[in-house]
């Protein structure tokens, strides 16, 4: 253990495997007491009368380290209220929550089922905001007494919510919500010492295998060092950020930002709008390709 993040407080959701488990047990071993949070579903979000958390409990208390579990499901409202007060309860505060949870439904936009829209979107999107609005009550509520915590916050977006991939229009749109979600927090948590920022992983899970060739695809714990030092407090300089993680490659994404434009000082005209739009397309940068295209 290296002593990052001695005293620190965490909760990683969706821990039980992959990339959440990976962020677990390296939380832990840099001195992190550890909530390891997984509902225990299928790929695909369907129970399965698993307790993988328990598992990752287990091996972080036999390395020397601290550790309980839970099973919340992160996008009930009053349940992740539950995980958020159970870490408190259990340790005496809370210092970084790192949102991981969840599943996809790969379809065709055109053969994507409203159940599965609302799934997918539930768990990823829903289930960042859920546990982020009861961690940050309790922050500005710890700040507002004085106790201000350098509290951190990490959650996971995706290449698919950034650039967009085929096959996958449901994960994508949730995906880039929690990059839009994280820019907002982060400046209305600041004030409270409260960092936000959200990693993009790559790397050879459950939710990879299958949709395509994943032999030369990174490690999950390959991207768990980014999250463990996003936790410390040597941190906190950093917010309002999405890296994204390819094993040893990491790349600060840009994201949306004003480009070329043109203001005529009056109301356009329709047929004036082609030909100036097509030359501002013409000075802007290429976008970067949908993955899958």
């Amino acid at each position: 253990m290296t002593g990052l993040l001695d005293g620190r407080v965490a909760i990683v959701t969706g821990a039980g495997r992959g990339i959440g488990r990976a962020h677990a047990l390296e939380l832990a071993r840099h001195g992190a007491a550890v909530l390891v949070n997984d509902y225990g579903v299928s790929l695909a979000g369907e129970g399965t009368g698993e307790s993988p958390a328990d598992e990752v409990v287990a091996e972080i208390r036999a390395a020397g380290g601290r550790a309980a579990a839970n099973g919340a499901d992160v996008a009930d409202f009053e349940q992740a209220a539950a995980m958020v007060q159970q870490a408190i309860e259990e340790w005496g505060g809370l210092d970084v929550l790192v949102n991981n949870a969840g599943f996809v439904r790969d379809r065709m936009l055109v053969n994507t089922s409203e159940e599965e829209w609302d799934a997918v979107v539930r768990v990823h999107l829903k289930g960042h905001f859920a546990p982020l609005r009861h961690a940050g009550a309790y922050w500005r509520a710890e700040a507002k007494a004085g106790r201000q915590r350098a509290a951190r916050v990490v959650n996971t977006s995706s290449g698919a919510g950034l650039q967009g991939s085929v096959g996958q229009a449901t994960y994508s749109a949730a995906k880039a919500g929690i990059a839009g979600l994280t820019l907002v927090a982060a400046q209305e948590l600041g004030r409270y010492g409260v960092t936000v920022n959200a990693i993009a992983p790559v790397a050879r899970t459950r939710m990879t295998e299958g949709a395509f060739d994943t032999s030369q695809m990174a490690l999950p714990e390959d991207n768990s060092p980014v999250v463990a030092w996003l936790a410390s407090e040597e941190a906190g300089d950093v917010t309002g950020r999405v890296i994204e993680i390819d094993g040893g490659k990491v790349t600060v994404e840009n994201g949306w930002s004003h480009g070329p434009a043109r203001d005529l000082g009056r109301r356009w005209e329709a047929a004036e709008v082609g030909p100036a739009l097509r030359d501002l397309l013409a000075e802007a940068p290429t976008p970067e390709p949908v993955y899958g295209a």
